[in-house]
């Protein structure tokens, strides 16, 4: 295992498990939610600030992330407020200088909708920031191949609980009403050539047994990742979200046998080993490397 920190950052956030969620205007938090060994976190100047507060917060980020190791801040993303908000131009203007500075990876967009949005925001970012939408309601869905496809767009990611409110869902622990918007998000992921999307968040961070089988769903459904609340998800989460053992033994045979072949069609077991599964393989490779040590 190499460890995470040779990982390139922009390719340790595409490969990311865990994103854990932490208020921009509770400054001593940020360092401790890093310190979670969370894949990014998301420091939120949105749902986490009250509107009087947002922008003693935004005024206060800059020092905090100053404070903390470049290798941290690779990590962090901000959350800003939604395109159409009276708060999201300040957010934009603030996002710019500090990707310009080298203070954060890139940004959450919410209520991400009109792919026109992302590319005035990577406008603003400039070529290095990173751009993660939020897909949160029946616009976004609609819009979300020219989402997925707009500039600097790294990965895609699922707001859950904010789509059932839109759409007036009422749907049970199992989200069962929600397995079509979830196979959207990675077909869309998927034509556009990005990585695997980002779950949404378990809202009881107290209820294991429900975080694990929400983590467990967005594997089975091709998810590559999730957002998390609280500092007890992340571990969980990662975990649950990680090759097993059997799936690493098996794609260090099939890179071995592709290998063995010349790079060319191999055979494993009996079966063909094609560039689909060689991809399938080196992906489950690469998320192991990009593990903490």
């Amino acid at each position: 295992m190499s460890g995470a920190a040779n990982t390139p950052p922009v390719q340790a956030l595409a490969l990311a498990r865990s994103f854990l969620f932490v208020p921009a205007d509770r400054p001593e938090r940020h360092a401790r939610a890093l310190a979670t060994g969370a894949g990014g976190v998301i420091v939120d100047l949105e749902d986490a600030v009250a509107p009087e507060r947002k922008a003693s917060a935004r005024a206060g980020l800059a020092a905090s992330f100053a404070a903390l190791p470049a290798g941290d801040r690779s990590r962090l993303l901000v959350r800003i407020n939604a395109s159409g908000t009276p708060w999201h131009g300040d957010d934009c203007v603030l996002a710019g200088e500090l990707l310009a500075s080298g203070l954060i990876a890139g940004v959450m967009l919410p209520k991400a909708e009109r792919a026109a949005d992302l590319l005035e925001l990577a406008k603003v970012l400039g070529p290095e920031g990173v751009l993660v939408p939020l897909i949160e309601s029946a616009a976004g869905l609609a819009a979300v191949d020219g989402i997925a496809a707009a500039p600097q767009v790294l990965r895609l990611a699922f707001g859950n609980l904010d789509f059932q409110a839109d759409l007036g869902l009422a749907c049970d622990a199992d989200e069962a009403e929600l397995v079509p918007v979830r196979l959207a998000l990675l077909l869309a992921s998927r034509r556009a050539g990005l990585p695997a999307p980002i779950d949404g968040v378990t809202p009881d961070w107290r209820n294991a047994q429900r975080l694990a089988a929400d983590a467990a769903r967005a594997r089975r459904g091709g998810f590559g990742a999730k957002l998390c609340i609280h500092p007890d998800q992340v571990a969980p989460v990662h975990a649950a979200l990680s090759p097993s053992a059997e799936e690493l033994a098996w794609a260090r045979r099939v890179t071995e046998a592709v290998g063995a072949a010349g790079g060319g069609v191999a055979s494993l077991d009996g079966r063909m080993v094609d560039a689909p599964v060689l991809r399938l393989a080196q992906r489950l490779l690469a998320l192991d490397a990009q593990a903490p040590p």
